[in-house]
C-alpha cells in the first residue's frame, strides 16, 4: 500500500472554478463529474466533462480546467502519487505488492483517460468515503485513503480493460437503473428489467453485471440501503416499518443486509435522529 499516496481530496461545487497545474513525475489527477459539466484542457486537448464522466490525467501533463459560464457543476477530485514519486523513506517501506500497481494499464497510459464508467455509483461512493477520511482524519486515515484509492483504481481498470462501452449499452443500463431507483420497494429481477429494455432476461442480467460490476440484486439492495440511512436518521419510523417500506418482508433479513452493507446495525444510526417536538 505504501506505493500509493493520496496528496489531496476535494469536493468542488462551483460556477466560477478555474485550476491550472503541471503534474510532476509520478503524480496523477483523477476527477469525477457528479453534476452539471465543466471543461479541461490537457496538453492542449479539450475534454468536456459531463455528469458521470471521469478524467485521469497522467504525470508530466500540463492542464487547466474551468467552469462552463453560468453553469454550476459538482465534481470529486483526488491528487495522488505512486512508485518513484514517493520519497526515500516511503519507498523503503513499501510492501511486496507495491510494484503490482504498475500492472494497471490506467497508470501506464501516457495520455489522459476520459471515460464514462458503468460502475459510476460505486466509484462515486468510494470517492465520497475517501473524502470523509480526508476531511475528518480519524486514526489511520491515510492508510484507509490509500486502500480506497487502490480499490477504486482496480474497479476502473477492470472496466477500462473491457473497452469503451457503447452509447446503446449505456442507455439500456441507465434505463434499468432508473427502473430500480423508481421501484426499489417492489420485487425486481432480470425478468422485470428485461421488459423495461425489451431484451431477454439473461441478456438484461449479463449486461447489467458487465457494465456496473454489480448484480441486479446487489444494486437494488444498495439503492434500498441509501434510503434506509435517510429514514433511520431523519424519520421516527421503527426498523420494522422501514424494512417493510423498502420491500423487505422479514426484518431480520433487512437487518443482515444493512449491517453487511453499512458496517453497523440499523439501530446504530437511530441515535442521530432529530428530537420529537
Amino acid at each position: 500500500m505504501d506505493a500509493m499516496k493520496v496528496h489531496n481530496v476535494r469536493q468542488d461545487h462551483h460556477m466560477d472554478w478555474y485550476e491550472e497545474q503541471l503534474l510532476p513525475w509520478g503524480h496523477y489527477m483523477l476527477s469525477l463529474c457528479t453534476y452539471g459539466n465543466c471543461v479541461y484542457w490537457v496538453n492542449g486537448q479539450k475534454y468536456i466533462m459531463e455528469k458521470g464522466e471521469l478524467l485521469l490525467v497522467p504525470p508530466q501533463c500540463s492542464y487547466y480546467g474551468k467552469s462552463v459560464p453560468t453553469r454550476v457543476h459538482t465534481k470529486q477530485t483526488v491528487d495522488f502519487a505512486q512508485g518513484e514519486a514517493l520519497n526515500n523513506s516511503e519507498a523503503e517501506t513499501k510492501t511486496p505488492d507495491a510494484d503490482s500497481l504498475m500492472t494497471l494499464s490506467l497508470l501506464r497510459c501516457k495520455q489522459p483517460i476520459h471515460m464514462k464508467p458503468g460502475c459510476y455509483e460505486r466509484i462515486h461512493d468510494m470517492l465520497k468515503q475517501l473524502a470523509v477520511q480526508w476531511e475528518e482524519r480519524p486514526a489511520y486515515y491515510e492508510l484507509m485513503a490509500q486502500s480506497l484509492l487502490v480499490q477504486l483504481l482496480v474497479e476502473l481498470n477492470r472496466e477500462y480493460d473491457r473497452g469503451i462501452i457503447s452509447d446503446d449499452r449505456h442507455r439500456l443500463v441507465e434505463q434499468m437503473k432508473r427502473h430500480i431507483q423508481q421501484n426499489y420497494s417492489s420485487r425486481i429481477g432480470k425478468e422485470q428489467l428485461a421488459e423495461v429494455i425489451q431484451r431477454t432476461p439473461n441478456y438484461a442480467a449479463t449486461l447489467f453485471k458487465t457494465i456496473t460490476g454489480q448484480t441486479i440484486s446487489e444494486y437494488t439492495h444498495h439503492e434500498r440501503m441509501k434510503r434506509a440511512v435517510y429514514m433511520l436518521t431523519e424519520s421516527h419510523l421503527t426498523v420494522a416499518e422501514i424494512a417493510e417500506f423498502l420491500g423487505y418482508q422479514e426484518v431480520s433479513y433487512f437487518y443482515r443486509i444493512f449491517k453487511k452493507t453499512m458496517g453497523v446495525p440499523p439501530t446504530g444510526l437511530m441515535q442521530d435522529r432529530p428530537p420529537l417536538l
